[in-house]
């Protein structure tokens, strides 16, 4: 989970660089287990553009997710609940 004051810098960031709503690209890193895989994806809208990339050697897998965001709390929300999935680097 992140810490409260790691929540408010990225929500004082977002609020500098985006106008709400606004398409927002999420980045998790994660060891690819189908579990860990399927609470990640369980975060997500069904219409979110997901792609999938896996390492060189194949023991990582990153998912570059675009999604319209209503608003900063909400791309918080979503990275806090993200990084709760043990084993999974949101960036």
């Amino acid at each position: 989970m992140l810490s409260e004051e790691a929540k408010e810098r990225l929500r004082q960031s977002l609020d500098k660089v985006h106008a709400w709503p606004s398409l927002y690209m999420f980045k998790f890193i994660l060891e690819p287990d189908a579990d860990r895989l399927e609470k990640v994806m369980a975060l997500l809208n069904p219409e979110s553009e997901v792609l999938r990339k896996y390492s060189a050697g194949g023991k990582y897998l990153s998912l570059t997710v675009k999604e319209v965001m209503m608003s900063a709390e909400d791309v918080v929300a979503r990275y806090d609940r993200a990084a709760g999935i043990p084993g999974v680097i949101v960036l």
